[in-house]
């Protein structure tokens, strides 16, 4: 890269030279022009960026909720290919592609020994069909691998024994690893130095079909770390800081690049934490460059020494190897933090960026509970409206809550039997404590520190709370295999932590439900409950139905809250409960540093990470006894409700259709701001009254067979009545609701978002979406878009879009609009009753071209305003035009046989 004449490659930020690298090797004058290397080699990082490039990952990885629908395209495109006269076999991944089976498995059983057996046969018993799918297309499929249940977490996975840090490809040249992968944390591999992030299913799609993922040059923000953590403080505590400080700081699109002397004593696993929660700092990436750090993780985690040989002596031969030493890159901005100002915090109640230092938990809480009573109505007494006036300053809302009280409604919640016990159920109880999630589970300092955490606790006489749903998931069995070594499973089990399973589970909303008495009890008194979790997300609806307020939190506070069973407590100064010998504080249970330090170097061991990984593939007797299909094109069973032929190339012919026109269209919903890809197409369970559980029932489904949508994922019949049926949504045409509920007249009755879509497809009337500020937030879930463009939307109007799902409604032919000059709905006073024309939009459109909106209100008067037509590159005109990336590479693929 140094050869490169004029070049000021040395300064560039690590990450860019990576992409550097990748430009030059795929220069094939087509997608990637020497003139696109050139202008890179001597990018100004300071100036803004409209450069436009071509991006060809290594590898790609898979889970099973957005895996499965990647295999259940490419069968698709197999039968379509074959109707088009091409040849089946044409479509093969031709990159390397890894799914990881991690998301299906759910927390069923908790808190016995045998939770662990039973939930694995429940994932077994639910999920045959979709994994004997996964198995036929590990057969039929070329570069493609499955790492089957109960392995791990797909990241974790990733970090320890798939991600080469350096990849040797055909012809034996060496390169920098790079991968896109099908989960919004696939970053989380930007710790080992590894160039990837996030991307939709349809995105992923074709870049295992050769097509290179276009993309602007991104800004890139230095964030220059310095200093240590202090004692007390955790890697959970440090990514809750960072992406507290990211999001104030803006990064969505952008690259985060970590610099400073407090890399060196940064451990790579708190790295791989930092990193992991890109997406909810809104970053592409949170890279860290190669250090000794990095070497040191590869001969932990069992790599062969010539692979870490190979790493070494590329990554310093090619300038991507740091060390104090190495001068700064010039950065488009930077931010610093001094790691020892880094405090024990949680976040909460809905976002991730919400960080709540742990000195201020109770008084926040409070604060959150009263607004939350008040909002809606239903205070549950007046000792809950004035404890949050007595601990915290109350906003209006909470004050105005005090008159809404009535006499009937009980202040000191409900009384519950269950497992031979009596207590009280109140506002504010932690009823799901769960060690789990990516972020967390694959770093042995928060991970043992729980253990010990629950050591000392035990030891005292505490357990957690009889209304506590408590469950361990490690992101891989590795950690199982170190908890044995440091023989602390015996003692998080005595507190009730066992054993649930080895995937995502809460943090992705497969908690499991909530025992009956529980759940009765929340609902009865309408009881404003909480999680606990040491994920990465906690919006509105994810983790459980019945948990309004969801926080994260490390490892070893998911436990201290689980023996408190409360969030209304002080932990500095209240006791998490009475133990043998009295009161018992969190001090009193929380390991020191050297004592973690201690119990790694004695617990953790490179034999481990080898002789789990030896047989990856391999599965268990489970995975191995399934019946697979066989055959080039798969043999689709008509009566399926998990897997089925989509309805994307119904009809399609070798002529792309071009830009239609929309006009006479209709809001299906107005929403407001941040809403995710959860809200959009959630994973969790399917209610019986949905119009997603009236189609199951119809087909034959009993209730307690529906498993989650998640699962569901390969049928787009299921999969499209639960677009925009999240509970917590809120569709501002029909104000005070909550749920997938939507009206077409003013004032008129409220109807499921699908019948009403449905209606308006009979009518031949497309559709519209109205929304705030960073629409599509979380997961890169394609069927956010995919669901959205069966309903008949034709483009989403919004003041801004985060990155994975603007990219992936255009990949589905879906057009996002984006409001110019600081406007919204608002600000023209849309009602969301209006018809709606994009004047303009027609075969002369081009990248980021301004359009006009014609609303017509049912009074006939009219608002125009102009709009940013956010699709941002040639390549994806050319999606857009060809009604989507599949579409087009098919049309590729057969023109090129």
């Amino acid at each position: 890269m140094r050869a490169l004449p004029g070049s000021t490659v040395d300064r560039l930020p690590f990450s860019l030279k990576v992409l550097l690298e990748n430009l030059l090797r795929g220069e094939d004058g087509a997608f990637v022009k020497r003139a696109d290397v050139e202008a890179l080699a001597r990018w100004n990082v300071a100036a803004p960026s409209e450069k436009e490039v071509a991006y060809r990952p290594a590898r790609v990885l898979l889970q099973d909720f957005t895996g499965v629908p990647c295999v259940v395209d490419l069968a698709a495109m197999r039968d379509a290919i074959t109707a088009l006269g091409g040849d089946a076999q044409r479509i093969n991944p031709l990159q390397p592609v890894d799914l990881v089976i991690d998301h299906s498995v759910q927390a069923d059983e908790y808190g016995t020994p045998q939770a662990f057996l039973e939930n694995v046969s429940f994932e077994f018993e639910r999920n045959q069909e979709r994994y004997r799918f996964l198995r036929w297309g590990q057969s039929a499929f070329r570069n493609f691998s499955v790492v089957p249940p109960g392995t791990g977490i797909c990241h974790q996975v990733n970090l320890e024994y798939l991600a080469r840090v350096v990849f040797v490809g055909d012809g034996n040249v060496a390169y920098p690893d790079s991968l896109v992968g099908t989960d919004s944390h696939t970053t989380m591999v930007n710790g080992l130095g590894v160039f990837g992030w996030g991307v939709g299913g349809i995105e992923a799609e074709a870049a295992m079909l050769g097509q290179p993922l276009s993309m602007l040059v991104p800004d890139v923000v230095g964030f220059k770390l310095t200093g240590k953590l202090p004692a007390g403080a955790t890697a959970t505590d440090l990514v809750l800081t960072v992406t507290e400080m990211l999001r104030k700081k803006k990064v969505v699109g952008k690259f985060v690049e970590y610099y400073g002397t407090g890399l060196s004593g940064l451990p790579l696993a708190d790295r791989a934490t930092i990193a992991n929660m890109a997406p909810e700092y809104g970053a592409t990436m949170g890279f860290f460059p190669v250090d000794e750090e990095t070497l040191k993780y590869l001969r932990l985690t069992g790599r062969s020494a010539e692979q870490i040989a190979l790493v070494e002596a590329y990554t310093k031969a090619q300038g991507l190897f740091r060390t104090d030493a190495t001068p700064d890159p010039v950065y488009s901005d930077t931010l610093e933090l001094d790691l020892s100002t880094v405090e024990p915090s949680i976040a909460g109640p809905r976002r991730p960026q919400d960080r709540i230092p742990l000195r201020q938990s109770k008084e926040l809480f409070a604060t959150h509970l009263g607004e939350v009573l008040a909002k809606a109505g239903s205070a549950a007494g007046k000792a809950e409206i004035h404890a949050a006036k007595e601990v915290s300053a109350p906003t209006e809302l909470a004050e105005s809550a005090v008159a809404t009280v009535t006499a009937e409604q009980e202040a000191d919640g409900v009384e519950v039997e269950y497992n031979g016990q009596t207590f009280r159920l109140r506002n504010g109880a932690v009823v799901i404590a769960a060690i789990t999630s990516c972020t967390n589970t694959s770093n042995p300092s928060v991970m043992l520190g729980a253990g010990l955490l629950a050591r000392k606790a035990a030891a005292k006489g505490l357990k957690a709370k009889p209304w506590v749903k408590s469950t361990l998931s490690p992101g891989s069995r590795v950690v199982t295999d170190y908890y044995e070594k440091a023989d602390l499973m015996k003692d998080l089990e005595a507190v009730g932590f066992y054993l649930a399973g080895y995937g995502c589970m809460t943090c992705i909303g497969n908690s499991g439900p909530l025992p009956d008495p529980i759940a009765a009890a929340v609902e009865k008194g309408k009881l404003v409950v909480s999680a606990v979790l040491s994920g990465n997300r906690n919006f509105e609806g994810r983790v459980n139905p019945h948990t309004r307020f969801n926080y994260l939190a490390s490892p070893m506070l998911v436990v201290a809250y689980a023996l408190a069973g409360r969030m209304d407590i002080d932990l500095e100064r209240e006791p998490l409960g009475v133990g043998a010998q009295g009161p018992v504080f969190l001090r009193d249970v929380w390991p020191t540093p050297q004592e973690i330090q201690d119990t790694i170097l004695q617990a953790v061991k490179g034999e481990m990470f080898a002789r789990q990984y030896a047989n990856v593939f391999e599965g268990d007797e489970q995975w191995r006894a399934l019946d697979v299909p066989t055959g080039d094109t798969y043999a689709w069973d008509p009566n399926s409700t998990y897997v089925a032929n989509p309805p994307y190339f119904e009809g399609m012919t070798m002529a792309p259709k071009g830009v239609a026109p929309i006009a006479g269209a209709r809001c299906l919903a107005m929403l407001g701001d941040s809403i995710t890809t959860d809200h959009i197409s959630p994973a969790g369970n399917i209610s019986a009254a949905s119009p997603a559980g009236k189609w199951l029932i119809a087909h034959g489904v009993k209730t307690r067979e529906f498993n989650s949508y998640g699962a569901r994922r390969g049928h787009h019949e299921v999969m499209m009545r639960g677009t925009f049926a999240n509970i917590r949504l809120r569709n501002e045409l029909v104000p005070g609701t909550e749920g997938g509920w939507t009206t077409t007249e003013p004032g008129g009755d409220a109807v499921s978002i699908y019948d009403a879509a449905m209606q308006y497809q009979q009518q031949g009337t497309p559709l519209v979406i109205v929304a705030g500020k960073e629409y599509g937030t979380g997961s890169s879930r394609d069927w956010a878009a995919k669901g959205t463009v069966l309903l008949g939307v034709r483009a989403v109007i919004a003041e801004s879009f985060e990155r994975i799902h603007r990219s992936n409604l255009v990949g589905m032919g879906v057009l996002p609009l984006e409001f110019t000059n600081g406007e919204s709905r608002t600000s023209h006073g849309l009602t969301g009753f209006e018809t709606y024309e994009i004047v303009g939009l027609d075969d002369t459109l081009t990248p980021r071209k301004r359009l006009t909106v014609k609303a017509t209100a049912p009074d006939g008067s009219v608002k125009s305003f102009e709009v940013l037509a956010r699709i941002d590159t040639p390549e994806e005109l050319s999606y857009f035009k060809h009604g989507g990336i599949l579409p087009y590479v098919l049309r590729s693929l057969v023109k090129r046989a």
